[in-house]
């Protein structure tokens, strides 16, 4: 099978692999590297043979016509998500974490108040915090194992100087795909609360059987007056290094806004993602998304059922994504001992729960986008690691 295929990535710059020694102490010599969110596969031949095309014609000169690439995208969100875009709606940042920065810009002040769904994607309060805007914790409600939202209590945390609220659906790190009627409750508050939604879709093509992804704008149509969308290729199709991704504003005033401030800066796309992209959301691509996500499934099964065996430890069920969110609070270890067992003893390298923000304390993140003999790999070291528990 294609995903089987380890690839060495030491050596090439990689940022999973060649900064994890800094990063953790783990050498890529005989570590593990389970922790930067991009995965180990080679992208499809589509993508190779896009790229092989701009080689053999050697000329890397600024693109002129971006039909081509805008329809590929409008075609991708209709046909995998239900999603009518006009493609006139597309604009195209340096990746979605450049994006939201230049939404905080464009649609924010200093000392501004960014509401954050904790814990979540911990480049969102990177961002916040560099654009010198505050951010605001609204706590996740863990509940049988999965996340909820309590819009109780985040009303009551509502002061009047919020002006975004920023959503990751699918959510990172939980693997929640939010339900219809959670989306519908999101923008409801929103608009209680006279807020700007900052929605980041960049998981939507990695969702598990029993699973269905819906954009906020098909769940709440009446939301896209204050909507700013954001979506990419790069986690599906393991492209992240060619910072390419999409700010689909469907309202007018927003987006003559936000392109406004895109302007001011010179931001364009670059060729190698924009030939990529359109290579990437045809049928094709569709093809492929659909086999890794059945590979991404045998490795989530495989990781939760080794998981399970340490006591102590507990996964929370992945409805999306490929990262999976281990809880070591029943090991009643302090937080730096677990950390040492995994990082020294087990040399896995991984994301620490508390960079996420209130509520991630007690966990760490596991990549799982590699190879199914290294999941399997990584489930016997942490057993070993434990094994003073079984």
């Amino acid at each position: 099978m294609q995903f089987d295929e380890i690839i060495d990535r030491r050596g090439h710059l990689s940022s999973k692999w060649d900064a994890m020694e800094k990063a953790y102490g783990v050498s890529p010599e005989d570590g593990l590297a389970m922790w930067v969110a991009d995965m180990d596969f080679r992208s499809g031949d589509f993508i190779q043979r896009a790229v092989r095309d701009m080689l053999d014609h050697g000329v890397y000169g600024y693109i002129g016509d971006y039909r081509p690439y805008n329809n590929a995208i409008q075609w991708w969100m209709k046909n995998r998500h239900g999603w009518d875009i006009d493609t006139a709606a597309i604009l195209t940042t340096h990746g979605i974490v450049n994006g939201i920065g230049l939404g905080l810009q464009a649609f924010t002040q200093p000392g501004d108040g960014i509401v954050l769904f904790t814990p979540v994607y911990h480049a969102f309060a990177r961002v916040i915090e560099a654009a010198g805007r505050r951010v605001v914790e609204c706590p996740l409600i863990l509940t049988d194992g999965r996340y909820k939202m309590d819009f109780d209590a985040y009303d009551a945390q509502m002061t009047g100087g919020e002006k975004v609220v920023i959503l990751c659906s699918p959510h990172n790190p939980g693997g929640r795909v939010w339900s219809e009627e959670e989306l519908r409750a999101v923008a409801d508050f929103c608009k209680r609360h006279d807020l700007l939604l900052f929605s980041d879709e960049i998981h939507h093509d990695i969702v598990y059987p029993g699973a269905t992804h819906i954009p906020i704008p098909v769940a709440a149509p009446d939301i896209i007056d204050r909507l700013v969308m954001f979506t990419a290729p790069s986690k599906t199709f393991n492209t992240a290094g060619t910072h390419t991704g999409n700010v689909i504003i469907q309202d007018d005033v927003l987006r003559k806004t936000f392109a406004g401030m895109m302007a001011g800066i010179g931001v364009s796309p670059n060729n190698f993602g924009v030939a990529m992209t359109t290579a990437a959301y045809t049928p094709e691509g569709a093809e492929w998304v659909d086999a890794l996500v059945a590979y991404l499934d045998g490795n989530r099964q495989v990781f939760d059922e080794g998981i399970a065996k340490i006591p102590g430890l507990s996964s929370m069920e992945m409805q999306a994504t490929y990262l999976s969110w281990v809880d070591f609070a029943g090991t009643g270890m302090p937080t730096e001992e677990y950390k040492r067992r995994v990082n020294k003893d087990a040399r896995i390298a991984v994301n620490y729960g508390s960079t996420f923000g209130l509520g991630g304390e007690t966990f760490l993140r596991f990549n799982i986008g590699m190879s199914r003999a290294q999941v399997k790999e990584a489930v016997e070291r942490l057993q070993n690691a434990f094994a003073d528990l079984q």
